[in-house]
């Protein structure tokens, strides 16, 4: 199986159908583009482990597109943090163009693969940022921001949680992709937005922690979606 072939640009698309999206092969052309060049820059600044392009597909692209559906249609501005290769903050541009989307990873090198493939794919209303979290909350035009903000690169769901919440504007929804996940990070994760100085007791919102579980279309792999809302 080569990248861009369409047996390839066929296993996105029925990965994705899993999560009810259609693809066009406008779509997968782009996935193609940005395929080939994360396994390019790989052979220099080794951004991804994954290489084969079966696995490039189904667990960079088809697993970045689980979180479409939970994007609500009036959603106008997106942040992805530690985006990495462009894992889901690009594939969620390439299929929901009309959203502003902000990529942000600690790596530089990471950061110039980002700007790259931006400006490869001519994609607009999108910028990436070689920034911690904890610093962009301290910029004014960004604090309160985002209406969604998503990651699948941080290991621990409590401290994502905690770089989120200042980031995140009112009613915005916070969704972390991980593998399995236990109960304890749930109501961890729970307890601390439910004690944040910023949740807004006076219009008694109620914070709301939801585990959504499925299985990784062609794979074994089981995978979480924690979504938090309500919390501001």
């Amino acid at each position: 199986m080569k990248i861009g072939s369409r047996e390839w640009a066929n296993v996105i698309v029925e990965g994705a159908r899993a999560f009810d999206l259609e693809l066009s092969s406008h779509h997968t052309d782009l996935f193609a583009v940005h395929a080939r060049e994360l396994v390019h820059w790989t052979q220099i600044t080794n951004l991804t482990t994954i290489t084969d392009p079966f696995e490039i597909a189904v667990k960079h692209f088809v697993d970045s597109l689980a979180p479409v559906a939970f994007i609500p249609p009036d959603t106008s501005f997106l942040l992805d943090i530690g985006s990495g290769g462009g894992f889901p903050g690009i594939a969620i541009k390439i299929v929901r163009p009309s959203l502003t989307v902000t990529l942000i990873d600690a790596s530089r090198k990471k950061i110039s693969f980002l700007k790259h493939v931006i400006r490869t794919l001519n994609l607009q209303g999108i910028e990436a940022l070689h920034v911690r979290a904890e610093a962009l909350a301290d910029d004014p035009s960004y604090r309160r921001h985002f209406d969604f903000i998503a990651s699948r690169a941080l290991s621990d769901l409590k401290s994502f949680v905690q770089q989120a919440l200042p980031l995140l504007a009112t009613d915005g929804v916070i969704l972390a992709l991980k593998g399995r996940v236990d109960q304890t990070q749930v109501e961890a994760v729970q307890s601390m937005v439910m004690r944040a100085p910023h949740a807004s007791n006076s219009t008694q919102r109620r914070c709301a922690v939801t585990v959504g579980k499925y299985g990784l279309p062609f794979t074994q792999s089981k995978r979480s979606i924690i979504a938090i809302k309500g919390c501001l």
